[in-house]
């Protein structure tokens, strides 16, 4: 089952209004979902867009560049070796001429290529040499979607400015059912025409914490948890992208900054807090996406602590950590303060609680642990905020960081009136 952005209607009717004057170059690469292509270059020319189409070498050989020519009213270009087109150095010709970059589908291989910087076809060449905005509409294998080389190459592309459009989940053509379908036409349209728009958090002052927090019992060892902080780096990335002003908190993770947003690294609990509490009250909204420790040991060793004779073993006296969220919610006044409630069970009866004990204005609910929630590229939330909520299906985390920060961006008060 696919879920389906809450920007794009099931129904989505693009009017010519939308995309008009706008120069959209399409790219398509080698993979069965390249017939799809078709359609997508029919909806941006129902939006008004004035399209032209490049398609690699393999691409070719599922769909005909007569096709897209016939959809498209313009030549297609396959080939940096197009005598004719090369002549004027077509491909910077192209690069220049085009608004908007689209490639859709993006390949497994064309995903890797485009990291790394390689120009070995006409597409690929193009993507380096234009200044518009690129996005890129992977389709693939859902094995192939998992891989961590794929996982690797997108966050290097989502650190460069590359917009990732999907996947969707559910029936493949190689019989598998998962993550890696291509997106629908219409919703590929819908993105590229809500890209353009006014941005709807220009202006924002954003405040979000992610990752885990390390708590050291000696130099050597520490209590930490699973949070990879996946999550919390695309939340933030979502809101740049939104146009807000983003600062992230982020405890030890190996995760790029995302790009046009301010970092601040920190290691344990107390350090997390007086990070977030220098920022909170110059901040319009708070994400706590972070996973903080709950407890720390009471004394940190010196130095390395040996193993004892016998069965002995090692007893730690913990104390508690600050409650970072409570402590921001309670500022007078306050930001917009959305939490996180990561649960192995009874998932909406434990956030609503906590929803309500800690006076949050929104809360992202998920279950956890087994093959959920920690340490994957892909998540499902449930929505609460007072009188209402929003079921967020199985996507990629990127995709869900745009929905979230979406909710955020229509149940906020305006700048600068706070929150009783």
């Amino acid at each position: 089952m696919t879920r389906r952005d809450t920007h794009v209607p099931e129904r989505f009717a693009p009017s010519r209004a939308d995309l008009a004057g706008v120069h959209v170059l399409l790219g398509v690469s080698g993979g069965i979902a390249a017939y799809k292509g078709a359609e997508i270059v029919r909806r941006f020319g129902d939006a008004g867009a004035e399209v032209r189409v490049v398609l690699t070498e393999n691409a070719a050989r599922f769909v005909t560049p007569l096709t897209f020519q016939a959809l498209s009213g313009n030549p297609v270009r396959t080939s940096l070796w197009d005598e004719s087109a090369e002549a004027a150095m077509g491909h910077i010709e192209l690069a220049r001429w085009a608004d908007e970059v689209v490639v859709a589908p993006a390949s497994a291989d064309f995903l890797a290529r485009l990291a790394h910087g390689l120009a070995d076809d006409l597409l690929a060449t193009l993507c380096l040499a234009t200044a518009a905005p690129l996005s890129v509409a992977p389709a693939m294998n859902q094995q192939m979607w998992a891989n961590a080389a794929t996982q690797a190459n997108l966050a290097v592309l989502r650190e460069r400015g590359v917009r990732v459009l999907g996947p969707g989940s559910g029936s493949q053509a190689c019989g598998e059912f998962g993550a890696g379908r291509l997106l629908e036409a219409n919703e590929i349209v819908a993105r590229l025409i809500e890209r353009r728009q006014p941005r709807e958090l220009a202006g924002v002052r954003f405040l979000v914490s992610a990752g885990p927090t390390y708590e050291d019992i000696d130099p050597v060892r520490f209590i930490g948890n699973r949070r990879a902080g996946r999550m919390g780096c695309a939340g933030a990335a979502a809101a740049a992208e939104a146009g807000a002003e983003v600062t992230l908190v982020a405890g030890p993770v190996h995760l790029p900054t995302p790009r046009g947003v301010r970092r601040i690294d920190v290691r344990s609990a107390r350090q997390m807090r007086e990070a977030v509490l220098a920022q909170a009250a110059a901040s319009d909204v708070f994400v706590s996406a972070a996973a903080v420790g709950d407890f720390r040991p009471r004394d940190v060793a010196p130095h390395k602590l040996k193993k004892a004779s016998g069965d002995s073993g090692l007893e730690l006296s913990l104390v508690q950590n600050p409650d970072i969220l409570a402590e921001v919610a309670a500022l007078e006044p306050r930001p917009f303060v959305v939490g996180f409630a990561a649960e192995t069970e009874r998932v909406e009866e434990y956030a609503r609680a906590k929803l309500e004990r800690t006076r949050l204005d929104l809360i992202a609910a998920n279950e956890v642990g087994a093959e959920l929630g920690f340490e994957r590229a892909d998540n499902a939330l449930l929505l609460l905020w007072p009188g209402g909520s929003e079921a967020l299906e199985r996507s990629d985390k990127a995709d869900l960081a745009r929905a979230l920060v979406a909710r955020i961006a229509r149940l906020r008060a305006p700048v600068g009136a706070g929150h009783a």
